[in-house]
């Protein structure tokens, strides 16, 4: 028995030994990639991508919250090959990070919001084609008062090659896209209910998407397709976060100096991307500056609420933590629906009505109204309420948007022949 006991003993040694050489070989290769990852983003240093002269930010303090003004840049003129040619800013993100909370907030300025320059009002995006990088630093720091440090760029070329280099994405698609813009070559198309593996291509698709060939889309417009963006984001945390990022390391690092313009060093990229894979889910808050979609001189704006946005901008500022977007709950027993049955079908209206009540609305009137085919859903001028939960939860694919004015209610929906076809 004596035997046996230190038999055990000396398994028990090997597998710790064994166990020990594991770690102690992978904290190598660990270390290995960290130092090959210093010499390729030296690249940045001599990035034939930089060249519009002095960037006007301002570095942060060591151990100070430092604000990262992302972008991303459209093509420019379609029928332009010229790479000098004016390009606005698709997407601009404002990335918060605190080195001593180690909270990241991540703020989406949307694309239409109205901004003044050089006099006149313009949408911030076409701030970037205006004055370049610099254009749009000063747009973001006049809008929210506050200092932008870093600055980061991208366009989809680089976008695409970025998140090949990852290894793509698997998401869930929740409406159906089909939109083609020959001038751009670029077709979208996606099937509601399905899970789809995004690679750079695909990724780019889902990322641009906002309405389809026949009109239908986001309701709020640009906001909705900034959810989606949230969306995908977070599937890109989640996979540079997981151990099977760690092959494909090399070759995002060989990819970032040729497609990220930035004015951030390797050792800040290094520092920032640590912290990204390094935080817990909770550490990372995804937000949009609040606002209202409004027509001014038949253009569309996003416009700004300064009082609503005070939360966000005082976090900017401190580095503080930032209240979820989906934090932000408008009372649904207040929310003023009417249903309206446009087919042959009896009790289509009534069985909207629980299946309304069953996601927590209350305030609901049902009734008939003209025969239609498709569902349409009419929201309230000026509503910050999203029907996305409502067309999912109903499982109508595809809802055409209008705006109304005319009616006391917040959303009005008029069912069709493709609710009572999708009816569970």
């Amino acid at each position: 028995m004596g035997n046996d006991i230190k038999k055990k003993k000396k398994t028990s040694k090997r597998k710790k030994s064994k166990s020990l050489k594991i770690v102690i070989i992978l904290f190598s290769f660990i270390i290995l990639l960290g130092i090959l990852g210093y010499f390729y983003l030296l690249g940045f240093t001599n990035n034939s991508r930089l060249g519009e002269g002095k960037i006007n930010t301002k570095k942060a303090e060591a151990g100070e919250p430092v604000n990262i003004l992302v972008m991303g840049v459209d093509i420019g003129d379609p029928g332009s090959k010229e790479a000098s040619d004016p390009k606005r800013t698709d997407t601009m993100l404002v990335i918060n990070y605190n080195p001593k909370t180690k909270n990241i907030n991540m703020v989406s300025v949307p694309r239409d919001t109205r901004v003044t320059m050089n006099g006149k009002k313009i949408k911030i995006n076409s701030a970037h084609a205006i004055n370049g990088v610099n254009g749009s630093i000063a747009a973001v720091e006049n809008l929210l008062g506050i200092e932008i440090n870093n600055y980061a760029k991208i366009d989809y070329e680089g976008f695409r090659k970025v998140i090949d280099a990852i290894g793509g994405v698997e998401m869930d698609i929740t409406r159906n896209m089909n939109y083609d813009d020959p001038s751009q070559n670029l077709h979208i198309h996606f099937q509601k209910g399905t899970t789809v593996h995004l690679d750079g291509k695909k990724a780019e698709e889902f990322f641009r998407w906002r309405k389809n060939n026949n009109g239908t889309g986001f309701a709020d417009g640009d906001l909705g397709r900034i959810e989606n963006q949230h969306k995908f984001i977070s599937k890109v945390v989640e996979k540079v976060k997981s151990p099977s990022i760690i092959p494909k390391i090399p070759s995002i690092l060989s990819t970032i100096p040729d497609y990220i313009e930035t004015d951030m060093s390797p050792e800040e990229i290094i520092k920032y991307g640590y912290a990204v894979t390094k935080g817990d889910k909770s550490s990372i808050n995804m937000i949009t500056l609040q606002g209202e979609a409004k027509y001014i001189g038949n253009v569309s704006y996003f416009i700004y609420d300064r009082e609503k946005n005070r939360d966000i901008v005082y976090t900017l500022k401190t580095g503080g933590t930032a209240q979820k977007d989906n934090n932000t709950e408008i009372d649904k027993s207040e929310i003023k629906i009417k249903v309206l049955n446009g087919t042959k079908v009896n009790g289509l209206a009534a069985d909207c009505e629980r299946k309304l009540k069953e996601m927590g609305y209350s305030n609901i009137v049902t009734g008939n109204g003209e025969r239609r085919d498709f569902t349409k859903v009419r929201l309230k001028k000026d509503s910050s309420i999203s029907t996305g939960e409502i067309e999912n939860y109903l499982n109508i694919p595809n809802i055409e948007k209008n705006i109304q004015s005319d009616e006391n209610f917040d959303i009005i929906i008029l069912l069709g022949k493709d609710f009572a076809n999708n009816r569970n």
